[in-house]
């Protein structure tokens, strides 16, 4: 449990340090870089254009980031009547009772020391639960973080292909790029920020294909009405259309959603906690 807790603080701060690294070699490395081509207009220079696509993939990464962190699911342990609250949370604390026992769909989270309801899954990125509440802003995050790894990955292999004088037309170009490249920054003749740089491609790359993963599954698991936390418990759950469960999940203003992070007001969950 220790070293879930630390993970539940080094994760998050891990994500900020890495969206700050991308921020600041965006906009003071790779699109000064840009401003060189002087064959273009001003206005639709290559430049400005990446600037604005950087800019609105990471607003929005960060701005569902923070909604999945405000829009934390409710804990449903204080809801509990007749004193049932405080013996259920020691019974799921010590393991003797089961919260679908209790109260169906629901799952106790140590961690978050709360009751949810459509529990999902822990993220520690965002040190919080996945739940009904937050899964799609959680998707939308895990969308544009992987676009904005993408931008990055490319305007980086870009910038490289520009200061070492290389082309990656070959696809085993990038893939003996970084062996390469540490024989040469240990020989001297490449230059620390260049190595930073190519390590960060790497780094992109991954964490892109990670979040696009998780995106793909979230979804696949959302057109089925299921739950992570469902699946790795074989719980059956009713059959039901993939439209009505995507409509629970995004709202009726979905593609708002798709374009500014906003909380998921159109939801079902939220018209069944207002009655």
């Amino acid at each position: 449990m220790l070293v879930l807790r630390l993970l539940n603080v080094v994760a998050p701060a891990y994500f900020l340090c890495i969206s700050l690294v991308t921020f600041v070699l965006q906009i003071f490395l790779f699109i000064p870089s840009m401003f060189r081509d002087l064959s273009t207009t001003p206005l639709f220079s290559p430049a400005l254009l990446h600037g604005a696509l950087f800019l609105f993939l990471s607003a929005n990464a960060l701005g569902n980031y923070i909604l999945v962190i405000q829009s934390s699911p409710e804990d449903l342990g204080k809801g509990l009547n007749l004193g049932e609250g405080v013996e259920m949370m020691a019974d799921w604390l010590d393991g003797s009772r089961s919260p679908g026992s209790a109260l169906p769909s629901t799952h106790f989270c140590r961690l978050c020391a709360r009751v949810t309801q459509r529990h999902d899954h822990h993220c520690f990125f965002t040190g919080n639960c996945i739940g009904s509440r937050n899964m799609r802003n959680f998707i939308m995050f895990c969308l544009y973080t992987s676009l904005a790894c993408l931008d990055s990955l490319v305007t980086g292999m870009v910038y490289i292909s520009a200061a070492l004088s290389m082309s990656f037309a070959n696809p085993l170009a990038f893939l003996t790029l970084l062996p390469h490249s540490i024989s040469q920054f240990f020989s001297g003749a490449l230059l620390s920020s260049e190595m930073f740089v190519i390590l960060m491609l790497y780094l992109w790359l991954g964490i892109g294909l990670a979040c696009a993963g998780f995106c793909c599954h979230q979804m696949l698991l959302v057109l089925r009405g299921q739950t992570r936390y469902q699946v790795r418990k074989g719980m059956v759950v009713r059959a039901r259309p993939w439209r009505e469960n995507l409509q629970e999940v995004f709202g009726k203003r979905w593609l708002l959603g798709l374009f500014i992070p906003v909380l998921n007001v159109g939801s079902d969950y939220r018209r069944q906690k207002e009655k």
